[in-house]
């Protein structure tokens, strides 16, 4: 089922970031947002999300738009931002299971997860202990304790080694050969093949425009 937006804008403050966006992922498909900071990349993703609205346009599935009904898309989304959300007062595993249980994980898909981010024996460790890097890959555990067709990630190789933005690489391209959709916005080359790349700087209003209205 295709995700895709039409003629989006999107204002923040009361400057227009950017306007007339359009874009569109199909299953199997890897869309990748580049552009410098500020550029829009995050407001973006959050409009994509749903957690904020495009102040026109319109964001849509195959079976109609997500304003229709949020609930819906955000049950087909996982969303990996730039903060690391967990509890720092519980320990790896419990930070993992109390979130894939709401999403639908089963425990075979937390200890899977577990593996594949490698965090093989700090099942036990608090949050608060952990490393930048430890706290990401926990993070983007998620993505694979509960399944959703679309994952939208926000710079998910900040603060990892080599090792660990070759992990990424692997779950996305694995998430997409099995149909699933990305969103990802990135300055690093991820190595991944068949993507669309959409440079939000295509799409920049000029740095003193304010909100008047988009056609």
């Amino acid at each position: 089922m295709k995700f895709f937006g039409e003629n989006i804008s999107c204002v923040r403050g009361e400057r227009l970031v950017f306007r007339g966006l359009n874009f569109a992922v199909e299953p199997g498909g890897a869309l990748v947002l580049t552009g410098n900071n500020g550029s829009g990349k995050t407001s973006l993703l959050r409009v994509m999300a749903g957690l904020n609205r495009a102040t026109v346009g319109k964001i849509a599935w195959s079976d109609g738009p997500i304003s229709d009904d949020p609930e819906k898309h955000h049950g087909r989304l996982h969303f990996i931002g730039h903060l690391d959300a967990q509890k720092p007062v519980l320990s790896v595993g419990e930070n993992l299971e109390m979130w894939a249980r709401l999403h639908g994980g089963t425990d075979e898909k937390i200890a899977m997860a577990i593996k594949k981010l490698k965090l093989d024996g700090f099942e036990d460790l608090p949050g608060r202990y952990l490393s930048a890097g430890q706290r990401r890959r926990l993070s983007l555990a998620r993505l694979v304790a509960s399944e959703a067709p679309l994952w939208i990630l926000d710079e998910p190789t900040i603060a990892l080694d080599e090792g660990s933005v070759a992990a990424v690489r692997a779950l996305i391209s694995e998430h997409r050969d099995a149909g699933g959709m990305a969103v990802i916005a990135t300055n690093v080359e991820l190595g991944l093949s068949d993507t669309t790349k959409l440079d939000m700087r295509d799409y920049a209003a000029g740095q003193d425009d304010i909100w008047e209205g988009v056609s």
